[in-house]
């Protein structure tokens, strides 16, 4: 029988992730962002642009990025985007796992499948940026052997990291 706690990571290409759940990740993802940023909204419908565009069409919006996703039996339970290497770096977006699955090490597999990944297609450092009041993201990004870097971000109140892999 398999541990209840347990995650079995999967990623595009070479399997067929459940797009429509995905989906709900993403939306779930950019809503509790909106709302710690004081701008919330009521739906996935009145987010910007740019973020319907991932909930809406996922496999598009990252057609050119490793899309990793955690499942829990047959439930979708946390993804992470990985952009591909670029200058000897892989960049991690979108992590998110779903409140239900919390504290299970989801997210640090995810992180894990991505460091391993990104190493086997050549990038030399993985980098992420994180906003400053998600503290527990940040120590856990730390425990991961993540440091805080000089900021790449235009946008106020991101912390970047990066570690080696």
């Amino acid at each position: 029988m398999t541990d209840p706690r347990e995650a079995v990571i999967v990623q595009w290409p070479g399997r067929r992730l459940p797009a429509d759940r995905l989906a709900e990740l993403l939306a779930a993802y950019h809503l509790r962002t909106e709302a710690e940023k004081g701008s919330a909204v009521a739906d996935a419908d009145k987010l910007p642009d740019r973020y319907r565009t991932e909930i809406l069409s996922p496999r598009a919006a990252f057609a050119d990025d490793t899309v990793l996703m955690a499942l829990s039996g047959d439930t979708a339970a946390g993804c992470l985007v990985l952009t591909g290497p670029a200058g000897g770096r892989s960049e991690i977006k979108r992590l998110w796992t779903d409140p239900a699955f919390r504290g299970r090490g989801i997210a640090s597999a995810l992180i894990g499948a991505a460091l391993a990944h990104a190493a086997e297609n050549g990038a030399g450092t993985v980098r992420l940026s994180v906003w400053e009041w998600r503290t527990a993201a940040i120590a856990l990004y730390e425990r991961l052997g993540f440091t805080v870097a000089e900021s790449w971000e235009s946008r106020d109140r991101l912390v970047c990291m990066e570690r080696t892999v």
